[in-house]
């Protein structure tokens, strides 16, 4: 072991010339670890970027606000460098919603959005301008956020039926059955259209690929029913028939969406990417969660060619639970972190992510959703404790 006396010695030898370089990093090294006081804990990267990143911040409804303070909470104690500027963007409550087009500018600019979820009322149109189109359709397409992604994955410490669990989802997002297209053609008679393109099926196709190909992912899974939608899921299927031959070292499997259904609760080891139209990506997601934790713990991702929107996979406001301090804050918290790597900050995302999952582990506190009576605060202290 080298000592500190050894140390002290060939210090005397660098004043008369006779030290080795191999020796001088010894020396170096006994000081780190012998003249500093807590040379034991992790140290923070030397190549840690400088100065402070923007980010826009949309609490959304329910219970977003309450998962945003847990958010900010945790980003003040691990020190990350990120500023927020929030807007308070809202279909159901109008009257104090930012205008859409400050929103959407702000992301525009930041390239980067923390998002919770937005409440749509089922039976108004969107802020009174008589479409019926709603805010969240209109802020996904105002940015053109084609492809979302939820990597659905179990956590230890968290009880489910499936272990080991490790897909990813990717979800065409702007067209499909929810393009709100309806008419009512004659009384009594509801016309409600699908819309498929080629080019966005081929954008979101290759997007699947390219995903797979940048996490190492064996196969892509096309899910359709272009059985019996020849035209609309069958342009869909063909184009991404078409992308796969583009990359022979993935294999491309077809699923129609029901089988799929059936399959994700059965047997959801075979699953490895999986990408789709719209409603099926909305049906999907939602049942993702309930196979490792409910809605409270799977984090999602919305991409546009220009910027990112972090967002929980599955989109529940949870208004039954607005102000009991019982939301659960994990699928926000990973949202963060999944935003903390997009901006290279690896330091305060891995910590992060450390503390939270050593938290979940550990099964001393779980919120009510996953069978505990702690509190969205105890949870979020835990958090901060272990970081």
């Amino acid at each position: 072991m080298f000592s500190k006396t050894r140390a002290v010695c060939l210090l005397k030898d660098v004043t008369a010339n006779r030290i080795t370089s191999t020796q001088m990093a010894a020396v170096v090294g006994a000081q780190l670890h012998t003249s500093h006081p807590h040379a034991s804990l992790k140290a923070r990267p030397v190549t840690k970027p400088e100065g402070t990143a923007l980010c826009t911040m949309l609490p959304g409804d329910g219970v977003g606000p309450e998962l945003m303070h847990a958010v900010k909470e945790v980003f003040k104690s691990a020190g990350v460098p990120v500023k927020f500027e929030g807007f308070h963007l809202s279909e159901t409550n109008p009257t104090i919603s930012a205008p859409l087009e400050d929103v959407v500018s702000s992301i525009y600019k930041n390239g980067i959005c923390l998002k919770g979820t937005l409440a749509t009322p089922q039976y108004s149109y969107a802020m009174g301008t008589g479409e019926h189109q709603g805010v969240s359709s209109q802020f996904k397409n105002s940015l053109d956020l084609f492809a979302n992604v939820v990597h659905v994955k179990t956590s230890a410490g968290i009880q489910t039926r499936h272990k080991n669990l490790d897909f990813v989802i990717v979800r065409e997002q702007i067209e499909g059955e929810y393009s709100a297209l309806e008419h009512e053609s004659v009384p009594g008679v509801v016309e409600c259209l699908k819309i498929t393109t080629r080019k966005n099926s081929r954008r979101i196709a290759k997007f699947a690929f390219d995903h797979a190909t940048k996490y190492h992912r064996s196969k892509v899974t096309a899910v359709h029913k272009a059985n019996i939608m020849k035209l609309g899921d069958g342009l869909f299927l063909q184009t991404c028939r078409e992308v796969s031959q583009l990359y022979p070292n993935i294999k491309f499997d077809e699923m129609i969406i029901d089988n799929c259904t059936m399959q994700m609760v059965s047997n959801p080891h075979q699953f490895d990417v999986l990408v789709m139209p719209n409603l099926y990506g909305s049906i999907l997601e939602n049942l993702a969660a309930g196979l490792v934790g409910g809605a409270g713990v799977l984090p999602g991702s919305s991409y546009s060619e220009d910027c990112v929107v972090y967002e929980p996979g599955a989109r529940h406001t949870f208004t039954e639970g607005v102000g009991k301090n019982i939301a659960n804050p994990i699928a926000m918290l990973k949202c963060a972190i999944k935003m903390l790597h997009h901006i290279n900050l690896e330091y305060h995302a891995n910590i992060i992510n450390d503390a939270v999952e050593k938290t979940i582990k550990s099964g001393k506190v779980r919120t009510k959703d996953l069978g505990g009576h702690a509190t969205t605060t105890e949870f979020t202290q835990y958090v901060i404790a272990n970081l």
